[in-house]
């Protein structure tokens, strides 16, 4: 039962990072205005996030726009899009795979060994889908990093890390915890059982001699 409650926890975790992405790349507030500096205008805030930007005004008032052409994008965001859907259509995939490969489920019962193959299967597209969502999150917050430390920035263009860049860190590494637990159970105590119960083999008794019974 151990392995049993160890793909569990890794498919739970799994999940719950596939969840994470999808909220993380929904998200506005990729960046956000920095306050950093004496002459900030407090009087509203900008967001920026794949699929529109935002201005929130001291008011409470709340403007977003979509971004017009695809083309025009910086690369990091074109980039970061094509990662974190990508990672989300893989961890789609891989759950479908890791619900055939958990030994809770009755698909392939009748043969344990490719069973929980199927669901190491499902771990390494995990895996795979953190690492795109990782690749995506670091390279997006490593240009607000640069841009920001920049000298020849403008002050009141410079911007920080926003809630959706956390969330997709966590998300991130929940997928890729979830995917590495899923890919501990190869070999574990289901496949040994899978094959039967071994039994020592028969050592060979004395040799017999003619007149003896």
């Amino acid at each position: 039962m151990a392995s049993v409650g160890l793909q569990l926890l890794g498919f739970t975790l799994a999940f719950l990072g596939f969840v994470g992405l999808i909220i993380s790349t929904t998200m506005t507030e990729w960046k956000m205005s920095s306050y950093a500096g004496d002459n900030i205008i407090t009087a509203q805030a900008m967001y920026e996030g794949l699929w529109q930007s935002c201005v929130y005004q001291s008011t409470g008032q709340l403007q977003c726009k979509i971004y017009d052409s695809l083309l025009q994008l910086p690369v990091e965001v074109q980039s970061a899009r094509g990662f974190m859907v990508t990672g989300i259509l893989l961890c789609a995939v891989a759950i479908m795979v890791a619900t055939v490969g958990m030994q809770c489920t009755t698909c392939l019962a009748d043969n344990m060994e490719v069973k929980n193959k199927v669901a190491v299967a499902g771990g390494v597209v995990f895996i795979i889908a953190g690492a795109c969502a990782f690749i995506a999150t670091i390279w997006y917050g490593d240009n607000i990093r640069r841009q920001f430390f920049n000298p020849f920035t403008p002050t009141n263009s410079k911007y920080e890390f926003g809630k959706a860049l956390y969330i997709g860190w966590g998300a991130s590494a929940l997928t890729v915890i979830g995917g590495s637990l899923l890919c501990c159970n190869c070999g574990g105590k289901g496949s040994a059982d899978a094959a039967g119960p071994r039994y020592p083999a028969a050592r060979p008794g004395p040799p017999t001699q003619p007149g003896y019974v």
